[in-house]
């Protein structure tokens, strides 16, 4: 195997779960009893703003409950300590990676405490409620939206995504699920870069054969135990 210098991590909703976040796919994740199509598509928003807008207000609201769990920490240490490239791309909408103290990071399918602007793209910082037909700052244009990646919309900075996992030793998946693309598909590009590729899951994934290595247990246990292994070997 290659000397591993370059890594690529992947973080899914079962990171987060830990630390008390719901998650779409696992045991409860009808949040508030709402299918996924009624709050995170286009269409959600185009026909019912008001139940979508008000479904993120209470999601951006519950992150003051929640804190970085063991996972999210070791993660942030292992970007202090690497001394090769290190990119942490997350699915999450959570800010918990950054409380932990995660920097070289991306959020693929956006950020709760944050508000995009439909008419010209701007992306402004925000933690309060989000009432349908907030203004935005840069254009004036009432169409201020939860700044999240709703299923059939491309997913965020895919480009740097795609450069990154090209020049990567070694992919490694956090708590995902394997069933939604493109993030399913970043394992075969691993692949076919040559790169070697890790799960870190609670249970097998959808996607789990695609992986030189699988470790099964919380995310708690299995980060920090494989963070510390990575460390003590460079």
């Amino acid at each position: 195997m290659q000397p591993i210098r370059n890594i690529v991590v992947l973080t899914g909703a079962g990171v987060s779960a830990e630390s008390g976040i719901a998650t779409f796919r696992g045991p409860g994740g009808l949040w508030e009893g709402h299918r996924v199509e009624d709050v995170c598509t286009p269409e959600a928003l185009r026909a019912d703003p008001r139940l979508v807008h008000r479904f993120y207000d209470l999601r951006r609201a519950a992150l003051a409950d929640v804190a970085p769990n063991a996972a999210h920490v070791a993660l942030a240490e292992l970007e202090r300590s690497w001394t090769g490239e290190l990119l942490i791309v997350t699915q999450n909408v959570d800010d918990l990676h950054e409380r932990a103290g995660t920097h070289r990071l991306l959020h693929m399918h956006g950020a709760l405490r944050s508000a995009l602007c439909a008419v010209c793209g701007t992306r402004v910082a925000h933690t309060g409620p989000l009432p349908p037909g907030s203004r935005c700052g840069a254009c004036g244009g009432a169409a201020l939206r939860p700044d999240i990646v709703f299923f059939g919309e491309i997913p965020y900075a895919m480009d740097r995504i795609v450069d990154a996992i090209g020049t990567c030793d070694l992919f490694v998946s956090i708590g995902t699920s394997g069933a939604v693309y493109p993030a399913a598909g970043f394992v075969e590009w691993a692949n076919d870069r040559g790169a070697a590729t890790l799960e870190l899951n609670l249970e097998r994934s959808a996607g789990s054969g695609r992986f030189d290595e699988s470790r099964l247990g919380p995310a708690s246990e299995l980060v920090p135990a494989w963070v510390a292994e990575l460390l003590a070997g460079q």
